[in-house]
Order: structure tokens, then C-alpha cells, then sequence
């Protein structure tokens, strides 16, 4: 019971987490005319989520083992995440989950990730940050998993709603539908690895990459 409390709590859209500021590519997308209907936006939204299962769930899983293991996963973000756009957002949203988990719970391994970060032995990318988190949370890997993609979708429907691209009717409902997608990826999840870590939607990584190229922007990403 204690588990789903702190589930609940890190799910709730008014945990400050530092995912507000950022569209996951959906602003650029949406200024470049790609999402002019709910069937594109729904395949936005399709190919967001298993990119995020391709490349951000693996270091989130080797970084909830232990926190040796999440300095070597945080590297491997580094190197790996070369969009510049999404480097900033990733390292930007993960230094606020750790600022708001560390005032929240007092937990000693946010103090340490801190401490590694101030040291620049570490970047603090948000996979990694979520990881070592929920693991001193005592949230076991599988429910993380589903956790951390819940949140990517309820971000990018939250940046939807923002943009006028949907209402919060309509974005309740896509929610809706889209759980058992996420249920398939979160089983998936179990067979990657840092080493299996590739892009798979293309179009939405150049789409984020030119979000400061946007002539105005509610997000940063």
C-alpha cells in the first residue's frame, strides 16, 4: 500500500517534476503542420512512446539496479542523446525530479546523485535520475517502468492540451485508449538494454530538433 501511495504521488500532475516545460517534440511538430488531425496526433503519440521504450527505458532499468550503474548509464545519455534539444530537455527535467524527490522524500540517494552531479562525474538525465529514485522508493522495476512512460504520455497529451491541439476531454479519452499500448511496451521494455538502445522514429527526433528554430514556443523542447 505504501508503494502505491508514492506511485500515485509521482503520477499526480501537480508533482513538480520539470515535465511542464517540455513538449517532447510535439510543439515543433505541431508548427510544421504534421498533427492537423486526432489520427496524427495519435501516431505522434504512438511513435513518441516506443521511441521512449527504445531509448530512454534502458538506462531508467540499468540505473534502478544501483547507483554505480547509473553514473555509467547517465554516461551513456550523454553520449547517446546527440539531439541537442532533447540532451537539454532530458538533463533539465532530471536535475527537477531530483530537486523535487530529494525536498519530498529526504532520501539519501538523491543527496548522492547531487553530490555526483556538482562533482561532473554525472549529467543527470531524467531516466536516470527516475530510475535510482524509484528505486530508493523501493518501487519495483516493472511498476517504474509503466510509471515513467504513464508520465511521458500524460506530458505530451498535457502539451496538447496547451497548444489547443485537443481539449481535456478528448485528451482523457486518447489517454484512455492508449493503456493497453503502453502495457505492450512496458513488456517489451524487459528485453533492452543500453547496448540495445537505437531510434526509432526519426521524424519526431528532427521535429524536436528544431524547436529553437521556432519563430515563437510555449516550451522548451
Amino acid at each position: 500500500m505504501t508503494n502505491d501511495w508514492l506511485v500515485w504521488q509521482l503520477a499526480d500532475a501537480t508533482f513538480p517534476a520539470g515535465g511542464l516545460a517540455h513538449s517532447s517534440g510535439l510543439e515543433a511538430a505541431s508548427k510544421w503542420g504534421e498533427l492537423n488531425d486526432m489520427h496524427r496526433l495519435k501516431d505522434f503519440l504512438h511513435d513518441q512512446l516506443t521511441q521512449t521504450a527504445h531509448t530512454l527505458i534502458p538506462p531508467m532499468r540499468t540505473a534502478w539496479e544501483s547507483l554505480a550503474q547509473a553514473v555509467a548509464a547517465d554516461l551513456f545519455c550523454q553520449a547517446f542523446i546527440s539531439n541537442h534539444v532533447a540532451n537539454r530537455a532530458s538533463r533539465a527535467q532530471g536535475k527537477a525530479f531530483l530537486i523535487s524527490t530529494h525536498a519530498a522524500f529526504g532520501l539519501s540517494a538523491c543527496q548522492q546523485m547531487r553530490d555526483e552531479i556538482r562533482a561532473r562525474r554525472m549529467h543527470g538525465h531524467f531516466p536516470v535520475v527516475f530510475g535510482v529514485v524509484t528505486a530508493a522508493l523501493q518501487i519495483d522495476v516493472e511498476q517504474s517502468t509503466r510509471l515513467f512512460l504513464y508520465i511521458i504520455l500524460r506530458g505530451l497529451i498535457s502539451s496538447g492540451i496547451r497548444l489547443s491541439i485537443l481539449g481535456p476531454l478528448k485528451g482523457q479519452a486518447l489517454r484512455y485508449r492508449l493503456r493497453s499500448f503502453i502495457d505492450t511496451l512496458a513488456a517489451r521494455c524487459k528485453q533492452f538494454d543500453l547496448q540495445s538502445m537505437a531510434l526509432t522514429a526519426p521524424l519526431v527526433e528532427l521535429f524536436q530538433a528544431s524547436q529553437d528554430r521556432l519563430y515563437s514556443r510555449l516550451f522548451q523542447s
